[in-house]
């Protein structure tokens, strides 16, 4: 019993030592998770999830982009895809277009640039607190890093 206070005690002292700090995964990670849970809580002010925000972008940046080619984009799985994409047909912030016989694809309603234009303004906001104190060259660095770990796979 003594052993177990003098225990508790030193937890409280002497915090434990986490010996995953040092590894890159787990620091990615759990920058990764604070980051998208800030983007996730400030999307959510608009009524959006992170995914329906980055479909919109994507359209906005590919207009007429069929539903596909938004899941490999982002890699969300086809059957993920439909509900997203189906809410945000819903609330009318895009609308499917004809490409040609077969395909459809996606542009962004009036309604939906207005949201894009929000929410490019909020993920400018949320990257220039977590990046705004890092140079030009630090980004263009940290950009080639993360691209050249990506390839690693």
């Amino acid at each position: 019993m003594f052993r177990e206070a003098i225990w508790g005690m030193a937890n409280v002292l002497c915090p434990a030592v986490n010996p995953l700090e040092t590894r890159l995964g787990y620091r990615l990670r759990r920058v990764s998770s604070q980051m998208m849970g800030e983007l996730a809580r400030r999307l959510g002010a608009l009524d959006l999830r992170p995914a329906e925000a980055s479909i919109l972008v994507l359209i906005d940046a590919n207009p007429a982009i069929t539903q596909s080619r938004i899941g490999q984009a982002l890699g969300i799985q086809r059957a993920n895809m439909t509900p997203l994409v189906g809410g945000l047909l819903a609330r009318e912030l895009i609308a499917r277009e004809a490409i040609n016989r077969k395909s459809h694809g996606f542009t962004l309603t009036g309604p939906g640039r207005e949201m894009t234009s929000r929410v490019l303004a909020l993920m400018d906001e949320h990257e220039a607190r977590y990046f705004g104190n890092l140079s030009a060259t630090e980004l263009r660095i940290l950009r080639g890093t993360l691209d050249r770990v990506a390839l690693a796979d």
